[in-house]
């Protein structure tokens, strides 16, 4: 199965943080997945870590080695990823949530049949199946 790692999962599992779910552990871990990491999280990243470096201590670029050494594949942002957003919507009864980096990464996970992996509890609400909150 490919999975692409939202962003808190992914810097969780680089760094063996506790709070990485154990059901996210054991799919990064499970030999036939294929683990994703997107630019877009490293986009997050990189503006996070500027905007506030002690509460993100870890830049893009360390970010990107860490995944290369953990073997994680990374993935581009393509048109089509941007024109799913037109399609993306929540349910009518979902919270709302309206974070353009977890947009862009459903999306992606979307277009390329992969399973998101995330650990936020307002992603299941969008119309899409691809989302396996942990």
């Amino acid at each position: 199965m490919k999975l692409l790692l939202d962003t808190h999962i992914l810097l969780w599992a680089i760094s063996n943080d506790a709070r990485l779910p154990e059901k996210a552990r054991k799919l990064i871990e499970d030999e036939k997945n294929e683990i994703y990491y997107s630019v877009i999280s490293l986009w997050e990243v990189e503006i996070k870590h500027l905007a506030h470096p002690d509460a993100m201590p870890v830049t893009a670029e360390e970010l990107a080695g860490f995944c290369e050494e953990s073997g994680f594949q990374k993935i581009w942002v393509k048109e089509k990823h941007i024109f799913a957003l037109n399609g993306l919507k929540r349910e009518k009864t979902a919270l709302p949530h309206k974070d353009p980096f977890d947009r862009m990464l459903i999306c992606q996970a979307f277009v390329e049949n992969m399973m998101f992996i995330t650990h936020d509890s307002l992603m299941p609400g969008y119309n899409v199946p691809c989302i396996l909150a942990v």
